[in-house]
């Protein structure tokens, strides 16, 4: 396949996974229980609504149209940036998420770098003492790492180091302390992962002839090990790593909600809560459409970093 056609294929892929997810992000709304209609105009009145007054926010809200109009008229808005606005607040669904999502991209940032910083160092130590006691501990952790929940770890966090040692906030974004759990609560469910993969992809460049070659040199296992295998393996761990900061966005929702981060995941989970379906559609489809761009990138890239899966590479080998 020509470099052009490789581009096409991946760009048209991206669009269609797109497309898919904006049509699943529009059927929340549509097939989740209850009227919005109703529901809206219970929170302006304690008294029941009239059905007249139902019917007439239902027509205002083309709520009353066939479900493929209303999707292409949603669609058509969500490609400019145009959500709808709130049932809760009344606001403009993309401008409540431009002004929260900062604060969601720096706790899974950071998260992110925590995982990286916890993740390599482990995994570099577990192949250079494979099948010893800490090679052993630390598949283990790993496993759990990836098994136990967020929430439960974000619980843990706070019992340990704001309960019994007072040492740090349970809760708030008024500095770099408050960011510290939230950040550790994702951050280890990445770095278990990491670790995983990275100590696969080390124990499979150790087997690699240059390794030998490295070793017959008067090289060092260590040696060969950090200077040489390490970055061979790291092309997984960039995709994977790229690829774990979307799906940060998308767990920060319990993990803000635990800790009262103020990001798009504290306002998604209160959105769930008073079933504010536009909030929700705009949230899903905010974040799938980040996500998307994440893994096109990735895929785009991944040649530069690896040149063995460039298009074409297999057949000029030949």
């Amino acid at each position: 396949m020509t470099g052009l056609g490789w581009l096409v294929r991946r760009l048209l892929g991206a669009v269609m996974v797109w497309m898919l997810v904006s049509f699943l992000s529009f059927s929340l709304g549509s097939l989740a229980p209850g009227d919005p209609a109703y529901m809206i105009l219970l929170r302006r009145t304690s008294d029941p609504p009239a059905e007249s007054e139902v019917q007439q926010l239902r027509r205002e809200l083309m709520l009353d149209r066939p479900f493929m109009v209303r999707y292409g008229r949603w669609l058509s808005a969500a490609v400019r940036g145009d959500f709808g606005n709130s049932y809760r607040t009344g606001q403009p669904v993309f401008r409540e998420l431009r002004e929260r999502f900062p604060a969601t991209l720096v706790l899974a940032i950071t998260a992110l770098l925590v995982g990286l910083v916890l993740a390599i160092p482990i995994a570099v130590a577990a192949v250079a003492v494979r099948d010893t006691p800490f090679d052993h501990g630390a598949r283990l952790l790993a496993i759990a790492g990836v098994s136990v929940p967020g929430y439960l770890i974000g619980y843990l966090l706070i019992l340990l180091f704001a309960v019994t040692v007072h040492l740090l906030p349970t809760s708030g974004a008024d500095g770099w302390r408050h960011l510290i759990l939230p950040a550790v609560t994702l951050g280890l469910g990445g770095a278990a992962s990491m670790t995983r993969l990275l100590r696969a992809s080390l124990l499979d460049e150790m087997s690699a002839p240059y390794v030998r070659s490295g070793r017959a040199k008067g090289l060092s296992a260590l040696a060969v090990l950090t200077r040489h295998a390490l970055r061979n393996a790291l092309n997984p761990l960039v995709t994977l790593s790229a690829l774990r900061f979307g799906r940060l966005l998308g767990e920060t929702v319990i993990v803000e909600t635990v800790f009262g981060w103020p990001g798009v995941g504290q306002w998604m989970m209160l959105s769930i809560y008073d079933r504010d379906y536009p909030a929700i559609q705009g949230f899903v489809l905010y974040i799938a459409t980040i996500f998307v761009i994440i893994s096109l990138a990735v895929d785009l890239s991944y040649p530069l970093l690896d040149p063995r899966v460039r298009p074409g590479a297999r057949t000029a080998g030949a």
